[in-house]
């Protein structure tokens, strides 16, 4: 395909690219990418490779030769998807993985609604999950909460997000920094969230806006969790003020099963205090407000186990 001054190509959707976030995902890409590149949208679809080892660049560009794929070289996690939305020429990225992708017409939806709405930075999509297309269970958090409503906006008010069933505003991306690198994976999300909230940006999640997720794996890694654990305590302390920051690590240490992984989880949490002590910066009083509501319906949720 041809391609513009901008390095768009020619005959691709001007306002939305689809950075596919993946590692060693060989064998599950050819149905997410088959579904991404068939989409009536055309968006322009960037793969950004996670030093895969599995010989996944190669496989895509041989059998998707209409797919830009961007080799990393090594494994970023989620911070992987800062150097595609860098690379990315439109206004609005849609992330996805090599287990997800959108339902047709749902990313000209979602850039209708941000061209409407020039506080909204991100989209939350209704996710169906599995081959039997059963709602994501954390759809049920994100419009049954007491969070108040802002009129004129579409969809539901959310302070969280799934990483990889999202439609971003890319200036808004880059202007919160995107995805810190030190996180690597396990919740990264609610650390960015929080930095757009205090940026003034609106997070939604808009049921209208599909997205499919077909995980191929049962419970999640153990390392995975591990992370999860001291990403979630590493922002508490970074972003709550003394009490909440004490009264939720408490609660996700409490929540989590008495094994190795939740004491390695702990102990990364310590190495760390440091750097999160430094560059502490608790949220605005109008952001603490709401996280502070969601508080009490998070310890409840069946969705948010720790011990998963």
């Amino acid at each position: 395909m041809a391609a513009d001054a901008r390095g768009q190509a020619a005959g691709v959707n001007p306002r939305v690219t689809v950075v596919l976030l993946t590692r060693n995902g060989r064998a599950r890409l050819p149905r997410s990418l088959g579904h991404l590149t068939a989409l009536p949208e055309r968006p322009h679809v960037l793969l950004v490779d996670n030093g895969s080892t599995d010989g996944t660049p190669g496989a895509v560009r041989a059998d998707f030769p209409g797919v830009e794929v961007l080799e990393l070289g090594a494994n970023r996690g989620a911070a992987g998807r800062n150097a595609g939305v860098e690379a990315a020429r439109t206004p609005y990225v849609a992330f996805a993985e090599d287990d997800s992708w959108y339902a047709p017409g749902a990313l000209d939806r979602a850039a209708d609604l941000l061209d409407a709405h020039g506080r909204l930075g991100l989209i939350a999509a209704h996710t169906l999950v599995g081959e039997d297309e059963r709602p994501d269970p954390l759809h049920e958090d994100m419009v049954d909460t007491p969070l108040a409503d802002e009129p004129g906006l579409p969809g539901h008010p959310i302070l969280s997000f799934l990483e990889g069933v999202s439609v971003v505003r890319r200036d808004a991306y880059l202007g919160a920094g995107g995805y810190d690198p030190r996180l690597f994976v396990g919740g990264p999300e609610e650390h960015l969230a929080a930095e757009l909230l205090r940026r003034g940006w609106r997070l939604r999640y808009v049921p209208e806006v599909v997205a499919r997720h077909v995980p191929d794996h049962g419970a999640p890694d153990p390392v995975v969790r591990r992370l999860g654990l001291r990403n979630t305590l590493w922002f508490a302390w970074l972003r709550r003020p003394v009490r909440p920051a004490l009264r939720w690590s408490a609660h996700v240490v409490a929540g989590s099963p008495r094994d190795r992984w939740t004491l390695l989880g702990v102990l990364d949490a310590l190495r760390g205090l440091p750097w999160v002590l430094r560059e502490r910066r608790p949220l605005p009083a109008d952001v603490e407000a709401q996280l502070a509501l969601l508080d009490a319906p998070k310890r409840r949720s069946s969705a948010r186990d720790y011990g998963r």
